[in-house]
């Protein structure tokens, strides 16, 4: 029998550049999608698929993101006292219980598997979890709940997956697809950000993955011995892919709408959608937004 998925890795370190100057005082993870930021969406996604044990991967000015799963013991007691229920539950949801967090350094910026190598000796011996907070996914079932779902039937290490227009192959690591079995595809091959023309599919790796502890001794020994990668960084798709022979590595096609909020447009797109998904919110903004089309093509 597998063991459980209960850890689950956050690399929250880097600098978010793509945001100044708003990420020169706050960390780009507690930048707010509607009325939530970005790390929330990530640790709801956690909750739901059984995660027990949270480990961040920061760095130098993550203060605040540290802050927000305290508990804030004023305004909890001033909205208790003032008998504003939903706000406190909603509230008290955002915090973590003592000892369910760690937060460990990334002194140096050395790429996503330098992150994940970072966080070992809390990970030990078991499976775990990284989710990227920059990639928000709306689904029915949580993203990552369902890949747990799918790795209890097959105990090996997963991606989550989805096809991408094959001109934007190039921005993404790229799956070379072995056997096709619907949901999950068993694959031989990972190519990090191919040309065009050398994409083996169309099936890009977005910011999940559920890990076996192998993957972890591929890292270290890479780390050891100066294995480093493309961008002379350690490299998590490099380690992944040495299980392919080994245990075996599966994509797997998530059911859910992916949206890339580290780029602007990003954030911009997943803030309509997550906004007219609110029921309290909806008519106001649909409203808005159809006001607003209109006057463009009227001016046009």
């Amino acid at each position: 029998m597998n063991r459980k998925v209960l850890k689950a890795v956050f690399p929250v370190a880097g600098l978010g550049t793509r945001f100044l100057p708003a990420t020169k005082s706050i960390p780009k993870e507690i930048m707010t999608l509607v009325d939530r930021p970005l790390i929330q969406y990530a640790i709801d996604e956690a909750r739901a698929a059984g995660i027990k044990e949270f480990i961040f991967v920061t760095s130098r000015g993550k203060n605040a993101l540290e802050d927000y799963f305290d508990h804030a013991p004023q305004i909890e007691d001033a909205l208790r006292s003032k008998g504003k229920k939903d706000l406190l539950d909603t509230l008290e949801s955002t915090n973590m219980e003592s000892g369910a967090i760690a937060y460990i350094r990334q002194h140096k910026a050395m790429g996503l598997g330098h992150a994940v190598w970072c966080a070992r000796r809390l990970i030990a011996n078991e499976p775990f979890a990284v989710i990227l907070p920059d990639d928000v996914i709306a689904a029915e079932k949580p993203c990552l709940q369902q890949m747990v779902e799918a790795y209890e039937e097959t105990g090996a290490n997963m991606v989550a997956a989805m096809e991408v227009p094959r001109e934007k192959t190039h921005a993404y690591g790229i799956l070379d697809v072995e056997r096709d079995l619907g949901d999950k595809v068993l694959i031989k091959g990972m190519v990090e950000k191919p040309s065009v023309e050398d994409a083996p599919s169309n099936l890009a790796v977005i910011g999940r993955y559920i890990l076996t502890p192998k993957v972890l001794h591929n890292l270290d020994q890479n780390f050891k011995h100066n294995r480093l990668g493309a961008g002379g960084e350690l490299q998590l798709t490099d380690a992944i892919a040495e299980e392919i022979n080994a245990q075996g590595v599966y994509g797997y096609r998530f059911n859910g709408q992916r949206f890339d909020c580290g780029s602007k447009a990003g954030f911009l797109q997943a803030t309509v959608s997550f906004g007219l998904s609110r029921p309290e919110l909806r008519d106001e903004f649909a409203g808005y937004l159809r006001e607003l089309v209109s006057l463009k093509q009227a001016a046009e």
